[in-house]
C-alpha cells in the first residue's frame, strides 16, 4: 500500500485515474474506501486524477492514540505530504464532513498548492464534540452515540450491515484522540481566495452557517442540497458530481476536463 510520511506518521492514500488532481478526504470514522463504495470514483476517474487519503488515526493510515497528534497543523501537513510524495505541485482538495475542516485551514498553511476547495457537509465555526473518550472500549456504544447525536435515532441499527461492520473496524482509541473540541476558523475565510464550492443538504445543520460564511469567502459558491441530510448528501453521489463537476470544469481549462 502507498504511504506518505509527515514526521513519523504514515498516511495511507491511493492514486487513481487521469486529469487534474483532486485530493479526496473523508470525515470523521470512515475512510477512503467510502468515496469508491459511493460511487465517486467510477463517476470522476476518466477525467481527474484522484488522490484518495485515509484521515490519521482512519483506515490504513497510523493510528496515535495521544490527543496531541491530531492537531489542525498536523493534519493539514498530512495533505502536503501526500502531495509531495506523488510530487504534485498543486491540486484541488475535497474535504467532506470532519473531512472539511481541512479545507477550511489549508489556505492559512499551504496556499500555494491550491488550485481550489471543495467542501461538503461542514461549517468554519466552533466545533464542541458530544464526549465520547469513556466508550472506547465498547465500540457499539460509542458508534450509537455518536450517530444518534447526528440525528440517526437507532445508531448501528439503521445503517446498512455492510457499513455498521466497516465502522466497527476502527481503532477506537484512535477515535477517541481524534474526537476533540475545534476552535472556530472564521477568521480563515478570507484567506480562500481560490475558487471554493461549499454544499450541504438542506436538512444537515452545518448547511445555514455554511451559507452565511460563504459571504466571507472570497471566491465562494454555497449550494443546497434539496431534501437531502448529513448522511444522504454524500451517499447521492449523481447530484453531489453533476455540482463538483460543473465547478472543476470551470477551474481547469475545459481540454484538461474532456
Amino acid at each position: 500500500m502507498p504511504y506518505a510520511n509527515n514526521r513519523g506518521v504514515r498516511i495511507h492514500y491511493w492514486d487513481v485515474g487521469s486529469g487534474p488532481p483532486v485530493v479526496l478526504h473523508h470525515g470523521f470514522t470512515q475512510n477512503l474506501k467510502r468515496w469508491y463504495l459511493c460511487g465517486y470514483v467510477e463517476a470522476l476517474c476518466k477525467d481527474f486524477r484522484l488522490v484518495l487519503m485515509d484521515h490519521r488515526g482512519h483506515g490504513g493510515s497510523d493510528k496515535p492514540h495521544d490527543p496531541a497528534a491530531y492537531s489542525l497543523p498536523d493534519r493539514v501537513a498530512d495533505v502536503v505530504a501526500v502531495l509531495d510524495h506523488l510530487e504534485l505541485p498543486k491540486a484541488t482538495f475535497w474535504g467532506y464532513s470532519g473531512g472539511g475542516r481541512i479545507g477550511f485551514s489549508l489556505p492559512t498553511y499551504a496556499a500555494e498548492r491550491l488550485d481550489a476547495v471543495v467542501i461538503g457537509g461542514q461549517d468554519p465555526y466552533e466545533v464542541r464534540v458530544y464526549p465520547l473518550s469513556q466508550y472506547s472500549s465498547d465500540p457499539h456504544t460509542f458508534l450509537n452515540l455518536l450517530l444518534q447525536h447526528l440525528g440517526i435515532e437507532k445508531g448501528l441499527a439503521d445503517l446498512h450491515p455492510m457499513i455498521a461492520s466497516d465502522l466497527l473496524t476502527n481503532d477506537f482509541q484512535a477515535l477517541a484522540a481524534a474526537h476533540q473540541d475545534e476552535p472556530s476558523l472564521e477568521e480563515f475565510l478570507p484567506r480562500l481566495t481560490m475558487p471554493t464550492l461549499l454544499y450541504a443538504g438542506e436538512f444537515d445543520p452545518s448547511g445555514p452557517k455554511m451559507m452565511e460564511c460563504t459571504s466571507a469567502i472570497p471566491n465562494g459558491t454555497f449550494i443546497s442540497l434539496e431534501g437531502l441530510s448529513h448522511l444522504l448528501a454524500f451517499w447521492s453521489t449523481d447530484v453531489v458530481v453533476g455540482h463538483v463537476r460543473a465547478f472543476l470544469q470551470r477551474v481547469y481549462a475545459p481540454s484538461d476536463c474532456a
